[in-house]
């Protein structure tokens, strides 16, 4: 459970907001489940999930994974199916962590039925009116929902998606100097820890004593999603960022923490110490009032060996990118590596910030 919040609970308490989960019993729907627990505003009223699932209470279906205990408040909520009808009048916000297999039609079904509908997969990422959000980032993109109501239809509800969990870590760290410096190309080699894969997730034969070097269409998100997410959201359409992305993605024996290993070249010269500066001064727009939001976006390290996962991926409560080793790159301008929480930031973490972002923006 979260101990500190980046406003008063009293200055917000007027307000609480009923949210639902999809997909509440599996890893990630947990992690929502422990972030959401004391939230200033939301509230967990719903939790839907396999067939199986359905009117049993959560602590009795749920494999529960995490280290702290089931919150008090949920342990006797039924289970539901994802159907609309199942949350309608008990909530107004659905938190979406759901399979990509099942995730597409369920969401739309919701959005359709009036719910804000704050996604983890990825079906609804490359829609040309949903926006892959990162407040850090791109806070502006959120405004694609008024263009994504009309064109769908939609009367009150919406679609906003996360980014994939490895290219969130990696937008973070770049905004500041695509902002500064622009950036022509940009290549990463992740080491991404096994909890990105869920459960039972990685076969142990697979995983110890060993590197696998491919996750399945981990590198194509890679190369498409960060121009979607730096790029822009002007008249009504977004436009691509104009630069080029490539991915080699691996998976490593570490519980949580997605390491990245990128090489930039800029469309500006700058030497290293412009390139720290702007990293440690970076300060998103608006970020601060968001509740979840660490004090800052970026952590930048001195230290020679540093990120390191078991070390620095709880730093901002798992909400901050953490960035060391800038040094010059002898093929293209700098090189760096890069750290993030893959379940906090780059999942369930990732999903509250999109919504508390709406709800500052009056789309609740």
């Amino acid at each position: 459970r979260r101990t500190r919040w980046r406003v008063s609970i009293e200055s917000i308490m007027a307000k609480v907001i009923t949210v639902g989960i999809l997909g509440g019993t599996g890893t990630v729907g947990q992690k929502f489940i422990q972030l959401l627990d004391g939230h200033p505003f939301f509230r967990v009223t719903c939790i839907g999930a396999s067939e199986r699932s359905i009117g049993k209470h959560y602590s009795e279906v749920t494999p529960w994974k995490l280290p702290t205990s089931i919150p008090d408040a949920i342990v006797k909520i039924v289970i539901t199916a994802c159907q609309p009808q199942e949350f309608q009048g008990k909530c107004s916000v659905i938190f979406s962590a759901l399979d990509a297999s099942v995730a597409g039609p369920i969401e739309e079904d919701f959005a359709k039925a009036g719910f804000a509908v704050f996604s983890n997969a990825k079906n609804h990422r490359m829609d040309s009116d949903v926006p892959i959000l990162i407040p850090a980032v791109n806070h502006d993109h959120i405004h694609s929902i008024t263009h994504q109501r009309k064109q769908r239809g939609y009367d009150a509800g919406y679609i906003v998606t996360n980014a994939n969990c490895s290219s969130t870590g990696l937008v973070v760290a770049l905004k500041p100097i695509l902002d500064k410096f622009g950036i022509e190309q940009c290549i990463v080699f992740t080491m991404q820890a096994i909890s990105g894969a869920g459960y039972p997730g990685v076969s142990a034969l697979d995983i110890v004593d060993n590197v696998v070097p491919f996750i399945s269409g981990e590198e194509e998100k890679m190369a498409i999603e960060p121009q979607k997410i730096l790029g822009t959201w002007k008249d009504n359409q977004f436009r691509f960022l104009d630069s080029k992305f490539a991915a080699h993605c691996n998976r490593v024996m570490v519980l949580d923490g997605h390491t990245e290993c990128v090489s930039i070249k800029l469309r500006k010269p700058a030497d290293i110490s412009q390139i720290e500066q702007a990293l440690r001064e970076f300060v998103p727009l608006g970020y601060a009032d968001l509740p979840s939001a660490p004090s800052k976006a970026v952590v930048v390290m001195s230290e020679k060996d540093r990120p390191q996962p078991r070390m620095d991926r709880n730093i901002g409560q798992g909400y901050s990118v953490v960035v060391g080793r800038i040094r010059p790159c002898e093929i293209f301008d700098v090189k760096m590596t890069i750290l993030s929480h893959n379940t906090v930031l780059g999942a369930a973490g990732g999903s509250i910030l999109n919504a508390e972002l709406a709800y500052k923006e009056g789309y609740m």
